[in-house]
């Protein structure tokens, strides 16, 4: 299998600020069967040794933390059940089965009705299999072995689910920690949580044992060890979004007037799919197209990227494949002409320079609340050049919060295993500021280094949200209706990068063209003459 030596790796990290878009892969088929990022994407030793590193870190935090009985402790999670995959009265209409993005953390497994152990004294990771029956063999094949298991994902010692309770007694186990807590970004308690006491029952355990459950300790700690990735995370999220960047570019060169928007949708999960071996989206592809792109989250089943688009279209597109569970999130947005007009490049240039006002300031210690506004000010500045706002100065905008009704979303959130990542707003941290437009803001942290977190300002005219504006007094006076009349049938504009903070800056994992110029060089101009490219 590939391995990712220093010289690969650098080639992917000096590309940042270059065109290195031009030279990407303009057919699906103009590669060797596998590319490179799809080897070590899929490689079993990379997955292996990215499990080890995270279990290694987690029990070092764990002790750090002071929150746990080391000796006799020993956490336990449920991974995703078989039974949430189901719909209706009907056995074929199924969800493709997801992992618990915590249980995928510590354990990679992606199978079902699973549990995991980590023994904290000992530091050894257990994992415990379903006990399948012959029907399941009919349909689905023959059980893994235990020992496929042990070597595949590196676990000390695998067994059955039935003897979970007989492991933890015979290792000496007298308080079992388990998952419970709030996700901060979506509001939503976690739902799997083992009943120690019903396990106990439920496996007719004889034997002596004391041990109690713990849910306090545990979903604090093991967020913030999400939030701050390792280093392997932080490679495998670089390869992970060099094949996103590369499907975008590749949808770029094949747009065309007259296609559908779920035809872009279909040319990117192609090329994950063949570039990258990604079975999954990490979200609902928005393929917005015209005034489409004014919907924050278009693409769901009311309105499925059904539209058909047109030569003058703007389109925002916010994309991204999912690699063995690590989510990747990018958007890019341009004429379907390939050619900007003067409102498009006006309206692009201004979340472009938003975009690259935050990066310049992006490190250790930066405030991501202060990221946000300073790119509302940004933006704000040139609604003001253009004509759209008139008679005032960017501050006393900011203060009605005029901001706001053009960006109606936060600056970007943290990502990993699911693209809206866990602890924004961490147990113990700064409470949320309510304000208008910051109040949307999925984190609002002070950066440190090893936050994966996207950098995504955008400009959007959403008309019930302007209409809205202009029956509020305080905010019409700010309006010239005039000019903002040839933009109510413009869309939007969304610009998404992927980053990681580091120890003195930031890496931008994204690799996509920025100025409208580098989107006009490329958009539509594939040539199906270069099969080397």
């Amino acid at each position: 299998f590939f391995s990712s030596g220093p010289e690969e790796r650098s080639i992917i990290m000096s590309s940042d600020g270059k065109q290195v878009w031009k030279d990407f892969p303009q057919d699906l088929f103009s590669v060797p069967a596998l590319s490179k990022e799809y080897v070590y994407l899929n490689d079993e030793k990379v997955l292996r040794e990215l499990g080890q590193e995270i279990r290694a870190k987690f029990f070092l935090e764990a002790e750090k933390s002071g929150k746990f009985e080391m000796k006799g402790g020993a956490v336990l999670l449920k991974g995703g059940t078989s039974l949430g995959a189901k719909y209706y009265d009907t056995d074929t209409v199924t969800t493709p089965f997801r992992q618990e993005s915590f249980f995928q953390y510590l354990f990679r497994v992606c199978e079902p009705d699973c549990y995991g152990v980590m023994l904290l004294e000992s530091k050894k990771s257990l994992l415990f299999v379903p006990a399948l029956g012959e029907e399941t063999f009919r349909w689905n094949g023959p059980a893994k072995s235990t020992e496929f298991y042990k070597q595949r994902f590196g676990f000390d010692i695998v067994e059955h689910v039935p003897k979970l309770i007989e492991t933890l007694a015979t290792n000496g186990v007298t308080t079992v920690y388990t998952l419970k807590g709030i996700n901060t970004d979506s509001g939503m308690t976690t739902v799997l949580k083992p009943d120690l006491k019903e396990l106990m029952e439920s496996q007719k355990y004889e034997g002596k044992s004391e041990m109690i459950q713990d849910e306090k300790a545990l979903y604090s700690v093991l967020a913030e060890c999400r939030v701050i990735k390792t280093k392997r995370e932080i490679d495998y999220l670089r390869r992970g979004c060099l094949v996103s960047s590369q499907a975008h570019v590749f949808v770029m060169r094949h747009i065309k007037p007259g296609m559908t928007e779920m035809q872009l949708e279909s040319m990117f999960k192609a090329f994950c799919g063949m570039y990258g071996g990604a079975r999954h989206m990490a979200y609902t592809c928005i393929c917005a197209s015209g005034v489409n792109g004014s919907i924050l989250h278009y693409g769901h089943a009311g309105r499925p990227n059904d539209r058909v688009l047109k030569k003058d279209d703007m389109v925002v597109l916010d994309m991204g494949g999912e690699f063995q569970g690590y989510a990747t999130d990018i958007t890019a947005s341009y004429p379907v002409s390939g050619k900007f007009t003067k409102d498009q490049e006006a309206i692009h240039t201004a979340v472009r320079e938003a975009q690259e006002a935050v990066f310049s300031q992006l490190k250790p210690g930066t405030s991501w609340l202060e990221m946000h506004k300073a790119a509302e000010r940004v933006i704000l500045k040139h609604l003001l050049n253009i004509g759209i706002l008139k008679d005032a100065t960017v501050e006393e905008l900011m203060a009605e919060h005029i901001g706001a009704v053009f960006m109606p979303h936060g600056l970007g959130h943290f990502m990993g295993l699911d693209v809206h990542d866990v602890n924004g707003y961490p147990e113990g941290g700064d409470k949320k500021d309510s304000a208008l437009g910051v109040k949307w803001l999925r984190t609002q942290r002070v950066l440190k280094a090893g936050m994966v977190i996207t950098v995504e300002p955008g400009c959007y005219f959403i008309k019930l949200w302007i209409e809205a504006a202009l029956k509020d007094e305080k905010k019409a006076r700010f309006f010239d209706k005039e000019v903002l009349g040839r933009f109510l049938e413009f869309g939007g504009v969304r610009l998404e990068d992927d980053v990681v903070i580091t120890e003195k800056g930031y890496e931008n994992f994204t690799k996509l063209p920025k100025t409208t110029s580098d989107y006009e060089s490329i958009v539509a101009k594939y040539s199906p003459s270069c099969l080397e490219c």
